[in-house]
């Protein structure tokens, strides 16, 4: 897009250079807000949610080996019992 807008600044006379930037200043602010408005984010922004969600996602499988390893320790009560719903068998 760049690109073609460039091409067209340089096709056009000499007289119309500030036309023509200020044609690319509105396409890309148009571009922007409708990048907004889709809710699109940037790369950097899904780099950063990306991290989270490893770490996070790192840190469940750790917990879940942890649950199973402490069900595994025969602590005395059953799995089942467990989710029953009795706050004794907890």
């Amino acid at each position: 897009m760049e690109d073609t807008l460039r091409r067209l600044g340089a096709a056009l006379p000499e007289g119309l250079e500030n036309f023509a930037r200020d044609l690319r200043r509105n396409v890309h602010s148009t571009i922007g807000a409708v990048a907004r408005r889709a809710e699109l984010v940037t790369r950097e922004e899904f780099e950063v949610q990306s991290a989270v969600l490893n770490r996070t996602r790192a840190r469940l499988e750790a917990l879940e080996a942890r649950v199973a390893a402490l069900e595994a320790g025969g602590s005395g009560h059953s799995p089942e019992a467990r989710t029953s719903g009795d706050p004794s068998s907890i």
